[in-house]
């Protein structure tokens, strides 16, 4: 019998916080699901890790290629069986309720096609950082498409038909193909996001090249998607609101000041959404 719910996990040489995020989905209060590891042509003990664990819902996908982000995503969805397709990112967690209550609400809803989840960000270190931006209706995701489509890509649930239709656009999106994915299929689609953190977002030290190599694509991804539709407002304000996001990023780049990095990352995490996020990393 197939299990209802497939989730996409792709690695690269994530050996050192596999572990923490694999045991976050195998502990879920929910069951029902196959963990689809996507390896991404690792060099160190990655599908070890998973291997090492000896469950049965975990298929550990590798062909020793280095394929990158989309296309691997875009193989996964391939070989899922689930009714709904969930995703997951090797250094994150999840809290223990997420696919139960993600799977119940797409189960109410048959009209929404994505749902997330609030998620709470933590740096390596186990600081916590605080809240990413929230908006819960399809309306108000996608009210300012300029300033992105605030559903962090490791907490999204989407129906696999959905999935098969629009797919992750390769090689020409690199770093942004959560976004583009999201901007090209809005106006076809049904997203909504629950209001609880079921996720912990771990953000890593912060890196000029990799941040502005990741505005420039997104940026790039939502000039096209408006032009296309000719909406010119929106791709000027998509310009003008990456300035003003490189400007941050050039004084985080600044001794002392990677803390204008997490600006955006304003509303302060519950007692017991930490509490919650502590417990999940201490089960590595």
């Amino acid at each position: 019998m197939s299990p209802l719910v497939s989730i996409l996990l792709p690695a690269w040489n994530a050996e050192k916080t596999l572990g923490v995020a694999l045991r976050s989905l195998l502990n879920q209060t929910f069951a029902d699901f196959e963990l689809l590891l996507l390896d991404d042509g690792s060099s160190d003990n990655t599908v070890g890790v998973a291997l090492a664990l000896d469950d049965s819902r975990i298929r550990v996908v590798q062909d020793g290629r280095r394929l990158g982000l989309a296309q691997r995503l875009n193989q996964g969805i391939e070989l899922t069986r689930g009714r709904y397709i969930a995703r997951m990112d090797a250094d994150d967690v999840c809290f223990p309720e997420r696919l139960a209550k993600q799977v119940a609400f797409l189960n109410a809803h048959e009209e929404v096609d994505l749902v997330g989840c609030r998620a709470v960000v933590f740096r390596n270190d186990g600081d916590v950082v605080g809240l990413l931006p929230f908006a819960g209706s399809h309306e108000a995701l996608c009210a300012r498409p300029w300033r992105g489509i605030p559903l962090p890509h490791p907490g999204w649930m989407g129906r696999r038909e959905w999935f098969v239709r629009h797919r992750y656009l390769f090689p020409e999106v690199r770093r942004a193909e959560d976004q583009e994915l999201l901007l090209r299929s809005y106006a076809q689609s049904q997203f909504a996001c629950l209001d609880d953190v079921l996720l912990g977002y771990r953000q890593g030290f912060f890196d000029l090249r990799k941040t502005l190599l990741a505005r420039r694509s997104l940026l790039a991804a939502q000039v096209k998607c408006f032009l296309a539709r000719g909406q010119l407002p929106y791709a000027l304000g998509a310009i003008g609101l990456t300035a003003a996001r490189v400007a941050v990023d050039l004084l985080a780049a600044l001794p002392r000041a990677d803390k204008l990095y997490f600006v955006r990352m304003s509303e302060a995490a519950s007692a017991e959404v930490v509490h919650t996020l502590l417990q999940s990393l201490d089960q590595g």
